[in-house]
């Protein structure tokens, strides 16, 4: 039994998985958990179907020499129909670890889903310290893995 990629400490099964077969998302958290999972995952028919339709591309291409990290929830909120979440979330690629730290907007569609509307993202060069643990997920200080 795996993690989750969300970072939620539970089992995928038991967590994104089931949102990735089509189970409706509770809250605007759990579906943007659930986004990052598929991102995780190279999902791009799961990030596409839980996008509203007013603001989804009409296709989406994922970029296969990312690896993400992890994902930091610093606020989520829930107003009505209207859902915002900030976060962090962390990877890395050919040029090195990045953050993309950004806030979506969610809204609750008239058939009872959450679906991503829009964020303001920002992507910046991240450096793990020497001591931070790995971001790879290993259990093990950045200095004596990654780094």
């Amino acid at each position: 039994m795996s993690l989750c990629p969300c970072g939620s400490g539970i089992s995928y099964r038991d967590c994104c998985g089931p949102l990735h077969q089509g189970k409706p998302a509770p809250t605007p958290e759990a579906l943007m958990r659930s986004r990052y999972s598929a991102f995780v995952r190279q999902d791009s028919d799961y990030l596409l179907s839980s996008w509203a339709a007013q603001t989804r591309p009409s296709q989406l291409t994922l970029d296969d020499d990312r690896q993400w990290c992890a994902l930091l929830v610093n606020s989520s909120s829930q107003q009505g129909r209207e859902g915002r979440v900030s976060f962090c979330a962390r990877f890395r690629d050919q040029d090195g670890y990045h953050e993309l730290a950004e806030t979506s907007r969610f809204q609750l569609d008239e058939d009872g889903y959450w679906r991503y509307l829009d964020g303001k993202a920002d992507i910046r060069r991240w450096a793990p310290g020497r001591n931070d643990p790995c971001p790879c997920g290993s259990g093990k200080k950045f200095k004596k893995c990654c780094g």
